[in-house]
């Protein structure tokens, strides 16, 4: 069970980078040519915070149940030791936990807006924030606080 999870877990993560990436793009272009803002438009915008949500859901049942998240919290204090446990324990949940909420802020944000402008301005900054947050919430290999490839073969 816990290896399907890891494996939907790790899928659904690349279609939240990928939606990101795509609303992101999509919000430049409009800002550049002054577009209208499309049903197209919204519902990338709608799933594009979904998904997050989605991964949001499956990253806290993974944390749940993974060796690494269980270990913290029964060893809050001896987990500070180690900067791999201290990193997946707690820093990396935290962060993409805040991605989620920036996303989620953005979302609402946008649908508000009444000029498509002001709705591609306001698309544009708060999934570039949620972007950056997650950005540094990966376990990049060359990072100090944690060592873990980018792809996993399962």
């Amino acid at each position: 069970m816990y290896s399907s999870l890891l494996f939907v877990h790790s899928a659904i993560r690349w279609l939240v980078v990928l939606t990101l990436l795509f609303s992101i793009i999509r919000a430049i272009l409009g800002l550049r040519h002054l577009q209208v803002f499309t049903k197209t438009d919204n519902a990338l915008r709608h799933w594009t915070a979904t998904t997050a949500h989605i991964q949001l859901m499956l990253g806290l049942w993974l944390y749940s149940e993974s060796p690494i998240g269980t270990y913290f919290l029964k060893h809050v204090k001896a987990s500070f030791s180690s900067l791999d446990v201290s990193f997946f324990g707690l820093i990396h949940p935290l962060l993409m936990f805040a991605a989620v909420i920036v996303v989620t802020i953005g979302s609402a944000l946008t649908k508000r807006k009444q000029s498509d402008r002001e709705k591609f301005r306001t698309m544009l900054f708060w999934f570039a924030l949620t972007l950056l947050l997650i950005f540094v919430a990966i376990p990049w290999p060359f990072s100090p606080l944690s060592s873990r490839p980018l792809f996993r073969t399962f």
